[in-house]
């Protein structure tokens, strides 16, 4: 390799010399950042002399400079300081000052509004800032339009003293690897956001700590034991709170604390070890211990209910903001591989097997492979399905368990046959449960018993997932209803320690319940019912979600719920009914799952989960071989009691069950709502006359037109109108996207904006009175801050010669071409219009003519047969358009064929299946579940399901065609 070549190497140090470069693509970007930082850490550099490279969105590859954390640059004396640093230090200095200065009356509520306001400035100011970048890149979107970051003596600046501000700002803080006019705009847009972060979170720890100290206080009753006990416990978590922080900002650094991510992106291999081994999301989790830790020091229950909403805010920014981001940014749907030669895909999608379409949920398939997998789940409130036995008796049971436990008096009576009742279901949940899975795991008896007598495994299943359902959900009702009847009203909230029982029950409820809906995200509902005991499909063992942390999360906290309801009852029978339900959970572990998960997984099993992992190697010396010689014992020991159980043949076995809450939550964001408002006074010097709107779509199939004549009407009206003109109405396909010309003054603002409406929501011709929830694009590019107002834009302000106009007029004028497709269209049939808005407001210009948006029938009596006399062909046929226009015909996810299966962002967002069951419902009158489209993964399986469905519900339609005949089963 010459010398010029080792230059241009993406390794070598010509290119590092040369950052900030422009990559060819986003792909070659992250290849090379990744090869960058990989061969930094090779080189073995000391930690702080090591660089770092990230790129941007746009692909510009740059040096990620050294930066110092929040508390070094803002208190250590080394550290460079700044204006902004000055301004963080006083306003702190201020609060502290208002501690002193306050009356004693008004420090407890002024301290509470205070950090509640710094607490809503960092979940709800930071978070929105967050999200309009994330989603829109908002931010940096308004750093270019200001142009704060341009240089005055290059270019026109509108704020030469800001620029010259806030370039003095951060390269004071950055002295090296650093320069203000050569860093890309995303990485100053982060520095500048960075400093708004910092005083937000000193302000916020800063007004806890104050608004804690306000309200210390030592409980007079309270003996020297527990005040040295409440001390070295708050002590405690005060330290353990410390070092989470420092050991996560030792893995993530500066890049992901002040979410970096949101901006601009660091490609390189980083080791998630320590903390991150023991809980999710450690910062937000485990990270909030020192907020309790304080609340033992202050003795106050005003600090541990604020701490407690504060924590419940973290958790409410981590789910609405990082979660979404983190999915979108790390976790992509993978995209479907595409060959160049369409000769090859072509044999290649033929080849391809109805059997490799997706199945969600876990669900199983079918012994046959002709048929696609059923898929209706049982979990979840949105699951509950009334026709459904299995859930009918499930309701019915615990309404009467509950009933019974209202209506009945709260004596020793009543409360021991209630106690009974929960013992009985937790044995029978556990040791009968378990019973059957012993069985199951050793011998199929559960399947035998339903293939003696013709069933398929299928059906088996289903009746396993139905007992197995009953029997947890009535175990823990019977819990329930035990601990109602135990528990009396405190009659003195603030006597003793009764208010933080009920606290701290309440939270190992809620710990419980966050446990089941992990479990079960982790898991699907193949894995919470045991699927892999009834189905030998050569499992792959994969330790994701909580399974990362705990190898069994079920041993200790996925039973926290019944501990809680037993410190708030303070019930004697309430502990030993949870002691009987940890113990036989731990016996079902043992002897029923682990011999099963070994016989199915082998050496694959982990040893230690990685909280275990991480607390060994964070022990001394002495210690690890302790617990070494522990454990060594425990193992000899279990082995014992395992070859004497076997040896004696009793069969052992215990279940494991969880609360089951819907953790579903689909959040929709819609690119922008538009405000409702009315300014008559720009309209000066505009005339509608000089806008218009023609639009151009897929015309809807002949049987959409034909199903306008129903014969349900008169006599005269069956008779097709007479059109004496050539206009002829507008009817489009169902989900194909639709492009809108559009023509406007030279002079028309560059904030105009056409949206997509119902007709009949405007009663007005001269201004939208509702909002666009998201079907609207703007005219021209930049005139707003998020990059979703463009997307649909083909052309803006082409000028058009005056000689070319139609309405009689000689001024030039401009054009442009837009495209609404995907979120941007009514998902429904109707009749609709576009309207072009001027300004950014709602008064209208131009109002396109109406058009209707119709799914045609799906007639049997007018289609072909295949050589077999069947129509599912037809079927196929007339799906597959429709259902590439319901998946925004991306060539990711929309199939080119019946065979080809759908790409995988399907299962993730639910929207798409939605489209396709309401198109099906209309064209084939048969209701799906979104389920079935995710499940069946191709529209060959689907197909063939409403052939199948046709077929069943033949005997129960009639056809008007047919008169009182029923539709011929042959055909389906």
């Amino acid at each position: 390799m010459d010398a010029r070549s080792q230059q241009d190497s993406p390794n070598g140090d010509g290119l590092r010399e040369r950052l900030p470069h422009q990559a060819s693509s986003i792909e070659d970007a992250k290849s090379t950042v990744q090869s960058l930082n990989a061969a930094e850490e090779e080189d073995c550099k000391d930690e702080k002399e090591k660089k770092t490279f990230g790129r941007t969105p746009d692909g510009t590859i740059f040096t990620v400079p050294q930066t110092e954390d929040m508390v070094s640059q803002l208190l250590s004396p080394t550290q460079p300081k700044n204006l902004s640093d000055l301004i963080v230090l006083a306003i702190l200095a201020l609060l502290v000052l208002m501690a002193y200065i306050l009356p004693q009356s008004l420090r407890v509520p002024t301290f509470a509004v205070v950090f509640l306001f710094w607490r809503a400035c960092y979940n709800v100011g930071i978070g929105y800032l967050l999200q309009v970048q994330s989603h829109h890149r908002r931010l940096v979107t308004w750093a270019r339009k200001s142009k704060i970051f341009k240089d005055p003596n290059t270019t026109k600046s509108p704020r030469p003293r800001l620029y010259n501000l806030i370039k003095r700002e951060l390269e004071i803080k950055i002295p090296k690897d650093y320069k203000f006019d050569e860093a890309p705009i995303e990485y100053n847009t982060w520095l500048v956001f960075r400093r708004l972060v910092d005083l937000i979170l000193m302000c916020d720890f800063v007004s806890y700590c104050l608004f804690a100290m306000v309200n210390a206080t030592h409980p007079a009753d309270e003996r020297f034991a527990m005040t040295v006990l409440r001390w070295l416990s708050g002590l405690g978590l005060i330290g353990f709170n410390l070092w989470v922080k420092l050991d996560a900002h030792r893995v993530v650094k500066d890049y992901a604390w002040y979410w970096g991510d949101f901006f601009y992106l660091v490609d390189q291999e980083l080791t998630f070890d320590g903390v991150f081994e023991m809980a999710p999301h450690p910062m937000y989790s485990v990270g909030y211990a020192g907020y309790y830790g304080i609340s033992l020091l202050a003795a106050s229950y005003n600090v541990l209910f604020i701490s407690i909403i504060a924590h419940a805010a973290q958790f409410a920014f981590l789910v609405l903001v990082e979660n979404p981001h983190i999915e979108k940014t790390y976790n992509p749907p993978p995209a479907r591989k595409r060959l160049s030669d369409p000769a090859i895909q072509d044999t290649e999608l033929d080849e391809a097997p109805v059997s490799q379409a997706n199945h969600v949920n876990g669900a199983p398939p079918l012994a046959s492979t002709a048929q696609p997998s059923p898929v209706h789940n049982l979990l979840g409130l949105r699951n509950i399905d009334l026709y459904r036995i299995t859930d009918t008796s499930v309701i019915l049971l615990q309404v009467y368990l509950f009933v019974l436990g209202v209506s009945t008096p709260s004596t020793p009576f009543y409360q021991a046959l209630f106690v009974a009742n929960a013992a009985v279901w937790r044995v029978w949940y556990s040791i009968g449960i378990g019973y059957l899975l012993n069985r199951q795991s050793k011998k199929k008896k559960w399947t035998r018993h339903f293939l003696k007598y013709g069933e398929s495994t299928e059906e088996a299943w289903r009746q396993w997932k139905g007992i197995y359902h009953l029997s947890m959900t009535m175990c823990y009702a019977s819990f329930i209803a035990a601990s109602w009847k135990m528990y009396s009203t405190p009659t003195d909230w603030g006597y003793g320690l009764v208010l933080l029982k009920h606290v701290l029950g309440g939270m190992l409820i809620a710990l419980h319940s966050w446990t089941a809906i992990s479990i079960y995200d982790s898991l699907g509902e193949f894995g919470w019912f045991c699927g892999d005991f009834f189905f030998d499909q050569a499992p792959k063992l994969t330790y994701s979600g909580i399974y990362r942390f705990l190898n069994n999360p079920e041993r200790v906290i996925g039973l926290a719920g019944v501990w809680g309801a037993a410190l708030i009852t303070g019930s004697t029978a309430i502990f030993f009914l949870a002691l009987l339900s940890h113990t036989l959970t731990l016996a079902f572990i043992q002897f029923v799952e682990r011999p099963h998960m070994q016989k199915l997984y082998g050496r694959s099993l982990r040893p230690e989960s990685g909280l275990v992992r991480s607390l060994k190697r964070s022990l001394p010396s002495p210690l690890k071989q302790w617990q070494g010689s522990v454990d060594k014992v425990y193992n000899e020991t279990v082995d014992f009691v395992e070859d004497f159980i076997e040896s004696s043949r009793p069969k052992f076995a215990a279940g494991v069950g969880t609360f089951v809450k819907d953790s579903t939550a689909l959040f929709s964001q819609y690119p922008a709502r538009i405000t409702l408002t009315r300014l008559a006074p720009d309209l000066a010097g505009y005339d509608p006359k000089d806008y218009s709107i023609e639009i151009e779509g897929t015309p809807s199939s002949a049987l959409a037109v034909s199903d306008k004549a129903s014969g349900r009407e008169g006599q005269t009206a069956r008779i097709p109108a007479e059109n004496r003109s050539r206009f002829k109405p507008l009817m489009f396909e169902y989900g194909a996207p639709i492009k809108v010309k559009w023509t406007a003054p030279l002079n028309h603002s560059q904030k105009d904006w056409i949206g997509l409406y119902m007709v009949a929501d405007n009663a007005s011709r001269d201004a939208t009175r509702v909002a666009s929830a998201g079907r609207w694009v703007a005219t021209n590019e930049g005139a707003y801050d998020n990059v979703t107002s463009e997307q649909g834009i083909i052309s803006s302000d082409v000028r058009v010669s005056g000689a070319q106009r139609k309405d009689g007029e000689s001024t030039d004028f401009l054009q442009g071409e837009m495209e609404f497709s995907g979120d941007k269209l009514w998902w429904t049939q109707g009749v609709f219009e576009f309207r072009y808005h001027h300004n950014g407001k709602h008064n209208v210009m131009a109002i396109s003519r109406p058009f209707e948006v119709r799914i045609g029938r799906f007639d049997e009596d007018d289609v072909e047969v295949d050589s077999n006399g069947l129509i599912r062909g037809a079927v196929e046929n007339a799906l597959l358009p429709i259902i590439r226009n319901c998946f925004d015909r991306d060539p990711d996810i929309a199939p080119n064929t019946v065979e080809q299966a759908y790409g995988s962002l399907v299962e993730r967002d639910g929207k798409y299946a939605k489209r396709v069951v309401f198109a099906v419902h209309q064209m084939f009158g048969i209701e799906f579940a979104p389920e079935v489209v995710q499940a069946d993964g191709n529209v060959k399986n689907l197909a063939w399901r409403i052939c199948n469905a046709k077929k069943v519900l033949a005997p129960y339609s009639m056809s008007s065609s047919k008169g009182t005949a029923t539709p011929m089963d042959s055909k389906y």
